[in-house]
């Protein structure tokens, strides 16, 4: 149902946001993302002990593309 919009203010829009008025049929925003991280790097908890002696993280990457955004309609 179409209708009148006034003025509308936007300060800030974040990394993979929609803005929308008015009629729509689909909106679907996309993104991807690499994370590399360490042995340890993800864990939580109260008292947490974590003995990473010799760890290394391997960020070595000869593919050019892991999962692309191309198809994601």
């Amino acid at each position: 149902m179409p209708a009148i919009v006034g003025v509308a203010q936007v300060i800030s829009l974040g990394n993979s946001s929609v803005f929308h008025i008015g009629d729509v049929y689909s909106i679907s925003p996309v993104s991807n993302a690499k994370t590399f991280s360490g042995a340890g790097s993800f864990n939580t908890g109260d008292g947490l002990t974590v003995y990473n002696n010799q760890s290394s993280t391997n960020t070595y990457d000869p593919d050019a593309v892991d999962q692309g955004n191309y198809l994601n309609v």
